[in-house]
């Protein structure tokens, strides 16, 4: 899986905010595949310090089934 370095912009942005900003979802266990793989990052604190580097599993693209036809007649 492919992985990208991210970096938290202000000291306001929790974690879980910054995954969401950045992938416009949400990925089920993605916060946690993250603090297992930058170790240290749950010491920082609720909100990291600006310019802290963080490395992120990219998740795979949603491809939603295409919704039924309703026909009203």
């Amino acid at each position: 899986m492919a992985s990208r370095t991210l970096t938290f912009g202000n000291n306001d942005t929790p974690l879980d905010l910054l995954l969401f900003a950045t992938f416009g979802r949400e990925v089920v266990g993605l916060t946690e595949a993250t603090f297992a793989a930058n170790p240290g990052l749950a010491e920082l604190g609720v909100f990291p310090p600006s310019g802290t580097k963080i490395t992120v599993a990219v998740p795979a693209p949603v491809t939603a089934p295409p919704a039924p036809i309703v026909r009203l007649y």
